[in-house]
Protein backbone atom coordinates (compact mmCIF):
# COMPACT_ATOMS: atom_id res chain seq x y z
CA UNK A 1 0.00 0.00 0.00
CA UNK A 2 1.05 3.38 -1.22
CA UNK A 3 -0.29 6.43 0.51
CA UNK A 4 -2.05 8.93 -1.80
CA UNK A 5 0.44 12.75 -2.25
CA UNK A 6 3.74 10.84 -2.78
CA UNK A 7 6.35 10.68 -5.44
CA UNK A 8 9.24 8.96 -6.71
CA UNK A 9 9.71 4.84 -7.52
CA UNK A 10 6.97 3.27 -5.31
CA UNK A 11 6.14 6.61 -3.78
CA UNK A 12 8.93 6.98 -1.21
CA UNK A 13 9.27 10.89 -1.38
CA UNK A 14 6.41 12.60 0.31
CA UNK A 15 6.48 16.07 -1.68
CA UNK A 16 4.34 19.28 -0.50
CA UNK A 17 3.34 21.53 -2.96
CA UNK A 18 3.17 21.74 -6.75
CA UNK A 19 3.86 18.18 -8.59
CA UNK A 20 5.19 20.14 -11.83
CA UNK A 21 7.20 22.82 -9.97
CA UNK A 22 10.73 24.23 -11.25
CA UNK A 23 12.59 24.10 -8.45
CA UNK A 24 12.65 21.34 -5.42
CA UNK A 25 13.53 21.73 -2.25
CA UNK A 26 14.95 17.63 -0.87
CA UNK A 27 14.66 17.83 3.32
CA UNK A 28 15.90 14.31 4.53
CA UNK A 29 15.23 13.65 7.82
CA UNK A 30 14.62 11.20 10.66
CA UNK A 31 11.53 11.99 12.94
CA UNK A 32 13.72 11.23 15.84
CA UNK A 33 16.43 13.75 14.82
CA UNK A 34 16.74 15.92 17.47
CA UNK A 35 18.48 18.38 15.05
CA UNK A 36 15.63 17.57 12.80
CA UNK A 37 13.57 18.98 15.52
CA UNK A 38 15.24 22.50 15.25
CA UNK A 39 15.17 22.50 11.52
CA UNK A 40 11.63 21.97 11.32
CA UNK A 41 10.19 23.85 14.19
CA UNK A 42 12.31 26.95 13.42
CA UNK A 43 11.94 26.20 9.28
CA UNK A 44 8.73 24.14 8.64
CA UNK A 45 6.24 27.00 8.18
CA UNK A 46 8.98 28.79 5.89
CA UNK A 47 9.23 26.00 4.10
CA UNK A 48 5.45 25.39 3.59
CA UNK A 49 4.76 29.04 2.89
CA UNK A 50 7.41 29.61 0.52
CA UNK A 51 5.77 26.24 -1.05
CA UNK A 52 2.58 27.34 -0.92
CA UNK A 53 3.31 30.25 -3.30
CA UNK A 54 5.42 28.48 -5.55
CA UNK A 55 9.29 29.14 -4.76
CA UNK A 56 9.18 25.12 -4.88
CA UNK A 57 8.29 22.01 -4.28
CA UNK A 58 9.65 20.71 -0.83
CA UNK A 59 10.22 15.93 -1.23
CA UNK A 60 10.66 14.79 2.24
CA UNK A 61 13.10 11.75 2.60
CA UNK A 62 12.57 9.90 5.96
CA UNK A 63 15.28 7.83 7.14
CA UNK A 64 14.89 5.63 10.50
CA UNK A 65 18.90 4.62 11.33
CA UNK A 66 17.73 6.64 15.01
CA UNK A 67 15.64 3.42 15.71
CA UNK A 68 19.37 1.29 15.05
CA UNK A 69 21.81 3.36 16.88
CA UNK A 70 19.37 4.28 19.90
CA UNK A 71 16.77 1.10 20.00
CA UNK A 72 13.22 0.83 19.00
CA UNK A 73 11.29 1.64 16.44
CA UNK A 74 9.92 4.80 16.96
CA UNK A 75 10.89 6.56 13.14
CA UNK A 76 9.70 3.55 11.55
CA UNK A 77 6.20 3.70 13.53
CA UNK A 78 6.25 7.87 13.21
CA UNK A 79 7.04 7.22 8.64
CA UNK A 80 3.98 4.84 8.78
CA UNK A 81 2.25 7.35 10.89
CA UNK A 82 3.44 10.49 8.45
CA UNK A 83 2.27 8.11 5.27
CA UNK A 84 -1.26 8.07 7.28
CA UNK A 85 -1.21 11.62 6.90
CA UNK A 86 -0.26 12.45 3.77
CA UNK A 87 -2.91 9.92 2.35
CA UNK A 88 -5.56 12.19 3.83
CA UNK A 89 -3.33 15.63 2.12
CA UNK A 90 -0.88 17.57 2.04
CA UNK A 91 -1.56 20.50 4.88
CA UNK A 92 -2.58 17.40 6.87
CA UNK A 93 0.84 15.75 6.31
CA UNK A 94 2.88 18.96 7.10
CA UNK A 95 0.87 20.25 9.98
CA UNK A 96 1.46 16.37 11.48
CA UNK A 97 4.88 16.68 11.05
CA UNK A 98 4.90 19.34 12.90
CA UNK A 99 3.19 18.70 15.50
CA UNK A 100 5.43 15.49 16.16
CA UNK A 101 8.55 17.06 16.10
CA UNK A 102 6.81 19.71 18.37
CA UNK A 103 6.76 16.37 20.81
CA UNK A 104 9.79 14.19 20.17
CA UNK A 105 10.66 12.49 22.69
CA UNK A 106 14.43 12.52 23.90
CA UNK A 107 16.59 10.27 21.40
CA UNK A 108 16.90 7.43 24.08
CA UNK A 109 13.43 7.17 24.53
CA UNK A 110 10.84 5.31 22.35
CA UNK A 111 7.27 7.13 22.39
CA UNK A 112 6.96 7.23 18.83
CA UNK A 113 6.84 3.11 19.07
CA UNK A 114 3.34 3.29 20.91
CA UNK A 115 0.66 4.14 18.21
CA UNK A 116 -1.78 5.42 20.73
CA UNK A 117 1.43 8.13 21.38
CA UNK A 118 0.98 9.10 17.54
CA UNK A 119 -2.80 9.35 17.77
CA UNK A 120 -2.75 11.68 20.52
CA UNK A 121 -0.48 13.78 18.56
CA UNK A 122 -3.01 13.57 15.72
CA UNK A 123 -5.76 15.13 17.91
CA UNK A 124 -4.18 18.27 17.23
CA UNK A 125 -4.71 18.29 13.26
CA UNK A 126 -8.44 18.60 12.26
CA UNK A 127 -8.48 16.48 9.25
CA UNK A 128 -6.53 13.83 10.56
CA UNK A 129 -9.42 12.95 13.23
CA UNK A 130 -11.00 10.60 10.87
CA UNK A 131 -11.65 7.00 11.74
CA UNK A 132 -9.34 6.37 8.68
CA UNK A 133 -6.57 7.72 9.46
CA UNK A 134 -6.73 6.55 13.42
CA UNK A 135 -7.31 3.05 12.29
CA UNK A 136 -4.59 3.24 9.51
CA UNK A 137 -2.17 3.77 12.32
CA UNK A 138 -3.40 1.35 14.63
CA UNK A 139 -3.06 -1.17 12.29
CA UNK A 140 0.34 -0.30 11.17
CA UNK A 141 -0.74 0.08 7.63
CA UNK A 142 1.76 2.05 5.98
CA UNK A 143 4.90 -0.21 7.94
CA UNK A 144 6.29 -2.02 4.87
CA UNK A 145 5.84 1.33 2.73
CA UNK A 146 7.62 3.03 5.87
CA UNK A 147 10.45 0.48 5.70
CA UNK A 148 10.59 0.84 1.41
CA UNK A 149 10.87 4.84 2.47
CA UNK A 150 13.93 4.20 5.01
CA UNK A 151 15.25 1.72 2.30
CA UNK A 152 15.32 4.35 -0.19
CA UNK A 153 16.77 7.29 2.84
CA UNK A 154 19.60 4.44 3.16
CA UNK A 155 20.58 4.51 -0.54
CA UNK A 156 20.61 7.63 -1.46
CA UNK A 157 24.19 8.21 -0.25
CA UNK A 158 22.61 10.89 2.37
CA UNK A 159 24.71 10.24 5.76
CA UNK A 160 23.25 12.70 8.19
CA UNK A 161 20.16 14.46 8.91
CA UNK A 162 18.84 17.29 8.43
CA UNK A 163 20.20 17.34 5.04
CA UNK A 164 18.81 19.51 2.58
CA UNK A 165 19.41 20.02 -0.78
CA UNK A 166 17.70 23.13 -3.04
CA UNK A 167 17.57 22.30 -7.01
CA UNK A 168 20.76 19.10 -5.84
CA UNK A 169 22.56 22.04 -3.69
CA UNK A 170 23.69 21.58 -0.17
CA UNK A 171 21.97 24.32 1.60
CA UNK A 172 22.57 25.25 5.26
CA UNK A 173 20.14 24.76 7.85
CA UNK A 174 21.59 23.85 10.87
CA UNK A 175 24.54 26.69 11.71
CA UNK A 176 27.40 25.73 13.73
CA UNK A 177 26.24 26.67 17.45
CA UNK A 178 23.34 23.37 16.47
CA UNK A 179 20.43 25.83 15.77
CA UNK A 180 18.53 26.19 12.89
CA UNK A 181 19.82 29.24 10.78
CA UNK A 182 17.50 32.23 10.48
CA UNK A 183 14.59 32.56 7.59
CA UNK A 184 16.30 34.99 6.14
CA UNK A 185 19.25 33.33 5.72
CA UNK A 186 17.43 29.70 4.65
CA UNK A 187 15.56 31.52 1.86
CA UNK A 188 18.70 33.14 0.44
CA UNK A 189 19.91 29.79 0.11
CA UNK A 190 16.77 28.36 -1.22
CA UNK A 191 16.20 30.65 -4.90
CA UNK A 192 17.47 29.88 -7.78
CA UNK A 193 20.65 31.59 -9.27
Amino acid sequence: MIPANTTGPGGVIVRYGDEDATHVLSVYADPRCPYCKRMELDLGAVMEQAADEGRFAVDHHFGTFLDASAGGSGSLEAVAALGAAVDVGQKPFMHYLRALYAEQPSEDQDSFSDRNYLLRLADEVEALQSGDFRQNVLEGKYLPWAAQVSLAFENSGIRSTPTVLFDRTPIAVINALGYAVTPEAFLAEATPL
